[in-house]
């Protein structure tokens, strides 16, 4: 399909070098839907592994992808 295109070329990716930026993502992925009004807390949005981090059960396992033990 000529014309179309699904993903965005003005993309900056972002090196994840320390744990406090890693958070930092983490935590903006899962405010987004409360900035959009969807939810009152990021756990709340079915499609979100903030319900995971919140040490309760989400729609797939193991979706944790950082955890800090220190």
């Amino acid at each position: 399909m000529k014309g179309y295109q699904f993903w965005r070329h003005d993309n900056r990716p972002i090196e994840l070098w320390s744990n406090a930026v890693i958070w930092e993502k983490i935590n903006y992925i899962h405010q987004n839907p409360m900035v959009a009004g969807l939810v009152y807390k990021a756990q709340d949005y079915a499609y979100s592994s903030a319900t995971d981090y919140a040490d309760e059960k989400g729609l797939l396992d193991d979706i944790v992808v950082f955890r800090y033990y220190g």
